[in-house]
């Protein structure tokens, strides 16, 4: 019976050594993981923090002809137009005022991004930190831009009311001769303006992940270095 015992626990015993580098394993492949998650969500986080403070400076916008927003469609046509007459002033003011409201929006936007990279899986995480530079960048704009752009409508309405860009847009349109121009210009200069602030703000994210990848003296946390190397 003794024997029997012994044999059981030696067999058990054979087993568990057997089984515990595949179980070490699967908890260091869990956790190399959870890593990736947390430092791709870190990494999307302080660059979304860092593009949008940068862009809702004074001139964040306006001052950098890679953001700068342009005025939509007909606007945009009659503003070059004009400006070889030298008589652009009032659509160049109006075009001002679009950044200064996208500026504002800011704030709101980085509250958005940081919401939205939450939702990054662990799956998705691993493939971000194998993929290109700006992978984590593309990755939480297909997934996001489209609930992004609604949610930012709504402060950007605000901002372009509060810049004074809807009093420019009337009187640019009268003195410019375009008053008769489509009714719909409101609703157009708000979702041109919106979606170009958001290209703006992606634009900048992308940077800032690139510089996170590349320079370590930017990988400010622990997760940081761990999952982008030291």
């Amino acid at each position: 019976m003794q024997i029997r015992f012994d044999r059981r626990i030696a067999l058990f015993a054979v087993a568990s050594l057997i089984a515990a580098p595949a179980s070490a394993q699967q908890l260091l492949d869990v956790l190399t993981q959870r890593d990736a998650s947390r430092g791709v969500r870190d990494a999307l986080g302080l660059a979304a923090m860092n593009a949008t403070t940068r862009l809702a400076q004074p001139n964040g916008f306006w001052a950098d002809a890679r953001v700068r927003i342009p005025l939509p469609g007909m606007l945009g046509q009659s503003q070059r137009t004009l400006a070889g007459f030298g008589m652009s002033a009032p659509l160049d003011q109006l075009q001002e005022s679009l950044n200064r409201a996208a500026e504002q929006t800011m704030p709101e936007a980085s509250r958005l991004f940081v919401n939205a990279v939450r939702d990054i899986t662990i799956a998705d995480a691993i493939d971000i930190v194998r993929g290109p530079e700006d992978s984590a960048t593309r990755y939480l704009r297909e997934r996001t831009e489209t609930r992004l752009t609604s949610l930012l409508r709504p402060p950007m309405t605000r901002a372009l009311t509060d810049s004074g860009a809807f009093t420019l847009l009337r009187v640019a349109l009268r003195e410019v001769g375009l008053a008769s121009m489509t009714p719909n210009l409101r609703t157009e200069v708000i979702s041109f303006s919106t979606a170009k602030a958001l290209d703006g703000a992606f634009f900048f994210i992308a940077e800032e992940e690139r510089a996170i990848r590349r320079d370590p003296v930017r990988r400010t946390t622990d997760i940081l270095r761990r999952v982008f190397g030291s």
